[in-house]
């Protein structure tokens, strides 16, 4: 007969990852079993327990109110033995590293010229992760990662962010296109569906593009500058990295409205990491103050 007085250890970390991920599918992933394994030690967790911790939907699994009271019991203390019998962790250590995630472009023209800065901060190894940030936020729910810069908040349980800076964007395009009108100007775009352009229309134009034609389409910023700088077209970039060629006359703004569109950034860690590890702390101290 099976003894179910108490979860395993793995159950419950199983039961954690998906309460902080808020899928078992990207729970699995994290955790590399399979969804029927990470379903059967949530049943375990469940049989023990006598409640239901998640409820199921089309779009991942909600935790229960009791489910969330479990969560916040057992998280903090599977951590800390977690880092109990971990490799050197983050609490001073300089063997284990901190591992920050954000958009490539911010990080390589924010961060990683000023990363010795970073690392002493730290005093620990840092490693870059680029991605998006859905994709970021559930690496760092998981464990993998322990700050993201997000251009989007978390809505999750688990994790904690707050809003530090605050992006504007700029109409540009080279010299030889001065004087058009920007409804006539081919765009070099970061999707096929113009996700930067498109905000930029409504923010300042109250409606969207309808009669733009994608001259090219580049997903990294830095790329699309570099074509902007070639003469392919206009595009709507952070004002930090067009400032320069903005200075320079590489680039000219096409358009100069009275309030510049803005999109805020977060930095978010699982809640408690930055109290409970002083390198966590610093890097994000840091990072408030290279990307400002």
């Amino acid at each position: 007969m099976t003894d179910v007085s108490a979860p395993s250890l793995d159950h419950l970390r199983t039961f954690v990852t998906v309460h902080r991920t808020g899928s078992l599918t990207r729970a699995a992933q994290l955790l590399g079993l399979s969804q029927a394994t990470v379903s059967a030690h949530v049943q375990a967790v469940e049989a023990v327990v006598g409640f239901p911790v998640f409820e199921r939907g089309r779009a991942g699994v909600t935790t229960t109110a009791k489910g969330l009271e479990l969560a916040r019991r057992v998280a903090a203390h599977l951590d800390a033995i977690e880092d109990a019998v971990s490799p050197p962790g983050l609490g001073g250590d300089a063997e284990r590293a901190v591992h920050v995630g954000g958009p490539a472009e911010i990080l390589s023209l924010m961060v990683v010229p000023r990363i010795a800065e970073l690392i002493a901060a730290a005093n620990a190894p840092v490693r870059l992760t680029f991605g998006l940030a859905q994709e970021l936020l559930d690496a760092l729910a998981g464990g993998a990662l322990d700050v993201v810069v997000s251009a989007v908040p978390p809505q999750r349980e688990g994790l904690t962010a707050v809003p530090f800076y605050d992006e504007e964007f700029v109409l540009v395009a080279a010299p030889t296109w001065a004087g058009r009108d920007p409804e006539t100007v081919p765009v070099v775009a970061y999707a096929e569906n113009l996700p930067i352009v498109r905000r930029y229309w409504r923010s300042i134009f109250d409606r969207a593009p309808s009669a733009l034609r994608v001259a090219a389409v580049i997903p990294d910023l830095r790329g699309i500058r570099e074509a902007v700088l070639g003469g392919v077209g206009m595009s709507v970039l952070p004002a930090y990295m067009v400032a320069e060629d903005l200075r320079s006359g590489g680039l000219i703004a096409l358009d100069e409205p009275e309030v510049a569109p803005l999109n805020t950034l977060y930095l978010a860690t699982r809640s408690g990491d930055a109290e409970r590890f002083p390198a966590v702390s610093a890097v994000v101290d840091t990072l408030r103050r290279f990307i400002a």
